[in-house]
């Protein structure tokens, strides 16, 4: 039973987990990577929030209002830097929120405000917090933040632009860089891009680009009506320097990289690299050539 509730969405990001499987080792880089992802979890819960999923070194939750989400990301990256547990590792997070309407299913979310907060997560770094401007206009002013304008970017969904702003979170702002001039999408430098090519559409995905979405929903970007595909099945999104095929689904999402094995993503992300296919609901092979999604990687 699916249900439409305004809430906020909240993207919880650990940096930088790549040098930790360096430095650490598989074991111990995911003992550290739950230890922070447990500390996240708690802070949630205490501004009355919930964890929808955690996927690799990442956290989704959800919070009741625009002022919970955002006090509960400043007490985020409050317990973060003062952990001990978590500070001796050099770990940190960055966080991306937006509150608005979602559609509430199956104890997932999905709609408007997951792509908002999606796209806030990817623009933050590390030890930042950014929102929208209308879900920071939801804080008292009691809570003394401050709130720092980043311009405006553009969101899937989204006919124009909308303002984002950087929540300081810090007791002493004294040592935060100032921001020069404001955060535009067309300001920033193209790194990569994923070319999708679907029966006769072909799409150019950037690394600026809001998350790609694809499923039976007529929302979705790319729109594929059949029984094995779920409403919002998967979208290939841009993060830390590489983009990730992301499985929503019930029957997962089959994934064939050149010279590799098919391999089934299910509630979970891969990397993409070099070129391959990408079939929803079903192995590639029981698909015929124009239900297959086929993607080739660029690195500029």
């Amino acid at each position: 039973m699916s249900q439409q509730e305004s809430m906020t969405i909240l993207f919880a990001d650990v940096c930088r987990s790549t040098q930790l499987f360096e430095q650490h080792g598989d074991v111990k880089a995911r003992e550290i990577i739950a230890t922070t992802l447990s500390a996240l979890t708690q802070v949630t819960h205490k501004h009355g929030g919930r964890v929808i999923k955690t996927i690799g070194d990442e956290i989704m939750s959800t919070l009741p209002s625009g002022e919970a989400g955002v006090l509960a990301a400043c007490d985020m990256q409050r317990r973060v830097s003062n952990d001990l547990n978590i500070v001796r590792h050099n770990v940190s997070v960055r966080i991306g929120l937006h509150f608005g309407d979602v559609l509430v299913e199956n104890d997932d979310v999905f709609g408007d405000a997951v792509n908002v907060s999606a796209r806030m997560a990817g623009l933050a770094k590390s030890q930042q917090i950014v929102t929208t401007a209308s879900t920071a206009e939801d804080v008292s002013p009691d809570h003394g933040l401050e709130i720092r304008s980043l311009g405006k970017t553009r969101v899937k969904g989204k006919l124009m632009p909308i303002e984002i702003v950087d929540v300081l979170w810090q007791e002493d702002t004294s040592n935060v860089t100032t921001v020069s001039q404001a955060l535009k999408l067309d300001d920033i430098e193209e790194r990569a891009s994923v070319t999708v090519r679907f029966g006769d559409k072909t799409i150019e995905v950037k690394d600026v680009s809001p998350p790609f979405t694809m499923g039976r929903d007529r929302s979705n970007d790319l729109i594929i009506d059949d029984e094995w595909i779920s409403r919002n099945h998967a979208s290939i999104e841009y993060r830390k320097g590489y983009f990730v095929l992301v499985d929503r689904s019930t029957n997962g999402t089959y994934l064939k990289i050149d010279g590799e094995e098919e391999l089934r993503v299910h509630r979970d992300e891969v990397h993409l690299r070099r070129f391959g296919i990408v079939s929803l609901g079903q192995l590639s092979e029981n698909r015929s050539e124009e239900q297959l999604v086929r993607f080739e990687c660029h690195n500029h």
